[in-house]
C-alpha cells in the first residue's frame, strides 16, 4: 500500500509516498518526480519503507515564488524535512541524476542523516576537465529554451547528454501542462545550479556516510559516465555498475531492485 502526505515547509509544501516496511530507503531524483520512480519504489517495498517525493516546484510539490532556485541544498533540505516527518534519524538513500547530486549536498549538509548514498550517475559536469565548454553548452540550452521552448530544448539537452536523438524529429507528443511547467522549473531554477555544483570531496571521504558511486552498464557513451567516474576517481574508489543506462531504474525496475539491495547490504 502506498500512502500520499503533504508536508509545509518555509514557502511551499512537500509532496512525498511511502510505501512498504523495514528500513527507511529515499529514492529519489531531480526533475524526476515521484512517479518515475514508482516501479523501482514497488520492487524494493517488500524489505525496505520506501520514500519517494516531488523535488520543490516539481509536479505536486508546489511553492509560493516562482523564480525560487531549485538548488541541491534547497533540495538537500527538503528531504531532511521529509524525514523529520517521519521521524526517521536515519536512512539509505538511492539519487539518481540530479537526485544523486541533492544526496551529495545532503551528506556534507546534514551529516550522520544518512548510513548509505548511492549517487546515480551525477552530472557533477565541474569535476571534469572540459569543464567550462560544459558550462558554456549548459548556457546555450537554457537559451534554446527561451527562444524556441520546451521540443527543442530537450532535444539539445539530450545531445549534450550522449543520446543518440537522430531518429527523433521532435518531442513525443504534445507536452501536457505539468510537463511545461516541470521544463520551466527545470532550465530557468535547477539545471544551472545541478550541474555547477562542487562537492566537497574532503567532507564526503571524511563523512561516516558510505558513499557509493552507481553507474549503468550501458551508460559509456554518456557524459554522465564521465562525471560518474570522476567522482568516483575523487572518493578513491570504483563506480558499482547498475542494469541499463542513465534510466535503467524505469527500464528494468526489478534487476535495478536486486542490484541496489546488494549494494545497500555490502
Amino acid at each position: 500500500m502506498t500512502t500520499t502526505h503533504t508536508l509545509p515547509v518555509r514557502g511551499g509544501r512537500l509532496h512525498y509516498e511511502v510505501r512498504g516496511e523495514g528500513p527507511v530507503l529515499l529514492v529519489m531524483g531531480s526533475p524526476m518526480d515521484a512517479v518515475m520512480f514508482g516501479p523501482l519504489a514497488d520492487a524494493l517495498a517488500r524489505d525496505h519503507t520506501v520514500v519517494t517525493h516531488d523535488p520543490p516546484g516539481i509536479s505536486r510539490s508546489t511553492f509560493d515564488d516562482p523564480q525560487l532556485e531549485s538548488t541541491p541544498e534547497l533540495r538537500a533540505d527538503c528531504v531532511v524535512a521529509i524525514l523529520d516527518a517521519l521521524g526517521a534519524k536515519t536512512a539509505d538513500l538511492f539519487g539518481s541524476s540530479g537526485g544523486a547530486v541533492t544526496g551529495l549536498a545532503l551528506v556534507t549538509r546534514h551529516p550522520g542523516r544518512l548510513r548509505t548514498l548511492v549517487a546515480h550517475e551525477p552530472p557533477l559536469l565541474e569535476l571534469l576537465p572540459d569543464a567550462a565548454q560544459l558550462r558554456a553548452m549548459t548556457e546555450e540550452n537554457i537559451a534554446i529554451y527561451q527562444r524556441h521552448g520546451v521540443g527543442a530544448a530537450w532535444m539539445q539537452f539530450m545531445k549534450n547528454a550522449g543520446f543518440d536523438v537522430s531518429e527523433h524529429a521532435g518531442p513525443p507528443g504534445e507536452p501536457t501542462e505539468k510537463d511545461l511547467r516541470n521544463s520551466a522549473r527545470f532550465f530557468l531554477h535547477e539545471l544551472r545550479g545541478t550541474t555547477r555544483y562542487l562537492p566537497d570531496i574532503a567532507a564526503l571521504r571524511a563523512s561516516e556516510t558510505r558513499v557509493v558511486v552507481g553507474l549503468g552498464e550501458t551508460s559509456g557513451h554518456l557524459l554522465t559516465s564521465r562525471t560518474s567516474i570522476a567522482l568516483a576517481e575523487r572518493l578513491g574508489t570504483k563506480p558499482t555498475m547498475f542494469p541499463g543506462d542513465h534510466g535503467g531504474f524505469m527500464g528494468q525496475p526489478n534487476e535495478f531492485a536486486d542490484t541496489l539491495r546488494q549494494v545497500l547490504a555490502r
